[in-house]
């Protein structure tokens, strides 16, 4: 089984979801563990002084003006824990709490917390026995980390709490632990607090929707150019010259790609057949611009995301000259914004995709193409109501776009006054990522259809990889009206599990 090893110098990407979905072993580094071991020599020796200090002598947040004494401090980092595991709601999808596991570990790991080395270690071992802590929707605002759900995390460490076993069934923590010969932490100073406080859980959230939206991008280029075929469209709106004048790079490898699926199509450029139209809709024709600024906005959030996984965030933080300084680089804004960007683009591209379905249903707008792509109109209603369900989830994706670190509310007696809600954007940035799936499936579904239905017409060669592996995959083609969901349900599938991509891929290569 791959293993990724945790440095002191943050993490990539590819470490992040080899860890939250491949479930790779996690192993520390020495250099690690030196820096774990050093960190806390400074942490011990100011905990022996009188002097306070945030996070190793004093209470937390609002509190943070008591000094505790040394009796009470084991007891308060177990408190922290336990009191901050105050989540609500259903619980999180297994790859997001593995994957702020790691990235909490990750910054342990920075040397930057004062954490122990036999407490990072406990953190790894956790992982690698597959024990997944059960984490709930509510409880974090995206300041002072994400307090509620590494709290429940750092409750499994101790032995406590419930927790998802490798089999799939939730038990006791501690059952959980026992049985793969796991000894639960006992936290000291600093470390309650250091396992609580960071952005890992939307930084997780982020690299995974990364990572999905890269796949749809390129799989909303490929049922771009598929409508586009299916509507006797142009695709000299794809040459490479007019991209250069406008030079963003998203928009010309969005135009690169619809172009290599449409070489060879004998649909294209029908227009003098049609008096009337001298050019497409925006829908089409736009396609590049709209796709191309969602490919931009991720090559931003990607910057963000590889900035925040090489970071080590925590407060107080171990500097390397012996300070302990209270900080605010806690606070979730850079991820929670760009979380909310990918939001938009996702409900834009949607929406796009939605206007070409539409296009291609209406008998007036296809271009000789039957109403609803029915076998018998009136008697048939065709793919009518399929539209109606791509519809419901673009309006869906648009309410999922009104931004989430827009609000803020005030928390810990107004110590916490300005929060970032970036595990609110993450969370609802999953749900825009299934749904934009869902959509851009319908548009699969209706443009490999009309397609097939212009019987007299030979589309590109990618256009038939893809007709041919779909109706391999359960997609069935024209015909009388049938039970459409499970055909609804294949498509998603296909495109979901990147069978889309790959049927392409086989005709034009790497797509962009």
């Amino acid at each position: 089984m791959h293993t990724v090893v945790v440095g002191t110098s943050g993490v990539t990407a590819s470490d992040v979801l080899a860890v939250a979905r491949g479930g790779a072993r996690v192993q520390l580094s020495g250099e690690a563990v030196a820096a774990l071991a050093a960190a806390r020599e400074i942490v011990d020796a100011l905990a022996a002084k009188p002097d306070p200090v945030y996070g190793v002598s004093t209470g937390f947040g609002a509190l943070a003006t008591r000094h505790i004494s040394p009796e009470l401090r084991a007891q308060l980092q177990r408190n922290i824990v336990r009191s901050h595991a105050a989540g609500m709601g259903p619980r999180v999808e297994r790859e997001v709490v593995r994957s702020l596991m790691f990235l909490r570990l990750k910054t342990v790991c920075s040397g930057h917390t004062g954490v122990r080395p036999e407490v990072a270690q406990a953190m790894a071992d956790l992982l690698n026995a597959g024990i997944t802590p059960v984490v709930h929707e509510y409880g974090s605002l995206g300041c002072s980390g994400d307090l509620a759900p590494l709290s429940h995390c750092a409750l499994a460490l101790m032995g406590e709490g419930d927790a998802e076993g490798p089999d799939g069934a939730v038990r006791p923590a501690a059952e959980l632990l026992a049985a793969h010969g796991i000894q639960p932490v006992e936290l000291r100073e600093k470390e309650g607090l250091a396992l609580l406080n960071g952005t890992d859980g939307m930084l997780g959230m982020l690299v995974m929707a990364l990572a999905d939206l890269e796949r749809l991008y390129r799989s909303a280029d490929v049922t771009a150019a598929l409508s586009l075929e299916a509507l006797l469209g142009t695709d000299k709106v794809l040459a490479p010259e007019l991209h250069a004048i406008r030079p963003h790079p998203g928009q010309a490898a969005s135009a690169a790609n619809m172009t290599a699926v449409l070489k060879g199509s004998g649909l294209t450029g029908h227009h003098q057949d049609d008096a009337p139209r001298v050019q497409d809709a925006y829908s089409v024709r736009c396609a590049p611009q709209v796709a191309g600024a969602g490919r931009d906005t991720m090559a931003h959030a990607r910057l963000v995301a590889d900035r925040e996984l090489a970071s080590a965030v925590d407060n107080p933080v171990v500097l390397p000259d012996g300070r302990v300084e209270s900080n605010g680089n806690f606070h979730g804004a850079p991820v929670a914004y760009v979380l909310d960007f990918l939001a938009i683009a996702a409900a834009d591209l949607a929406s796009i995709a939605e206007r070409r379905t539409d296009r291609l249903l209406d008998k007036n707008r296809s271009h000789g193409l039957p109403p609803f792509l029915a076998d018998d109109a009136g008697v048939d209603s065709g793919l009518m109501i399929a539209q109606y369900t791509q519809a419901a989830l673009v309006s869906e994706l648009k309410r999922l776009a009104v931004p989430a670190s827009a609000d803020s509310i005030p928390s810990s007696a107004m110590q916490e006054d300005h929060v970032s809600m970036g595990w609110s954007a993450a969370r609802k940035l999953r749900t825009a990522v299934d749904n934009l799936t869902r959509v851009l499936a319908v548009e699969l579904y209706a443009a490999t259809r009309a397609i097939e239905l212009r019987e007299v017409l030979t589309p590109a060669p990618a256009t038939r990889a893809v007709i041919d592996a779909v109706r391999e995959a359960g997609v069935q083609g024209p015909g009388p009206d049938r039970f459409l969901a499970p055909d609804l349900d294949a498509a998603d599938a296909f495109v979901r599990d990147g069978r889309l991509l790959a049927a392409v891929e086989t005709v034009t290569g790497p797509l962009r």
